[in-house]
């Protein structure tokens, strides 16, 4: 179903326009822009990387229960899909974002995750819904999980451009650590998916080092 129709009947206006009891869309809504994982931050650079998403909200008001001491309450958190159930707004659905903070502007920004079935029609990585965190080595190097597509990429400080990526079993969204054991360094990541996005559930740590 085309988006417009599903709209037709919501309020929608400037930010900040309230809930109301036809529903008013939202954006980048409750579930939408930077995420709960946080961002990470190079100190020679002065960048922060900082990963969000594009999914906006159907916020609508209802009565609340009898005996509430409040008049009003309202009916979750509705995400506002299209007939295919994708983010009802213009790609990117995910990114990442390199903010340089000496100078205040973004020094690059990259869309974060694919959809397999639209990159084999031929349509431009679009990104993916993202809850998870990165962090960032002093190499240079930028790890974060939190796409729905299940992978764990390592990302270039510098430019954007992914490094290295793997499928993971179930979805990385949280935010992995690093750490040193004899000389040898290790990135990992709570891999348990589930949650919001509605994939599987599993309960792995997955470590990865240079051979």
């Amino acid at each position: 179903e085309h988006v417009s129709k599903l709209v037709a009947d919501l309020r929608i206006g400037a930010l900040y326009t309230p809930p109301s009891r036809q529903g008013t869309v939202a954006a980048p809504g409750t579930l939408g822009g930077g995420l709960w994982g946080g961002g990470s931050f190079e100190p020679d650079s002065g960048r922060l990387f900082v990963s969000s998403q594009n999914l906006p909200s159907i916020m609508k008001i209802v009565d609340a229960p009898k005996n509430a001491p409040y008049p009003y309450s309202h009916d979750g958190y509705t995400k506002l899909r299209d007939g295919g159930g994708y983010p009802g707004v213009k790609p990117p659905w995910g990114q990442l974002t390199a903010i340089d903070l000496n100078e205040g502007t973004i020094a690059w920004q990259v869309p974060l995750g694919e959809h397999p079935e639209l990159t084999a029609r031929g349509v431009p990585k679009t990104g993916t819904e993202l809850y998870g965190g990165s962090i960032v080595t002093a190499g240079g190097v930028v790890f974060i999980g939190a796409t729905k597509d299940l992978k764990f990429r390592a990302i270039h400080s510098g430019t954007g451009e992914t490094l290295w990526e793997t499928q993971l079993e179930y979805g990385g969204f949280s935010t992995p650590a690093t750490y040193m054991i004899d000389g040898k360094q290790y990135v990992v990541i709570a891999a348990g998916g589930g949650g919001k996005m509605g994939t599987a559930s599993g309960d792995a740590y997955v470590a990865f080092a240079l051979p």
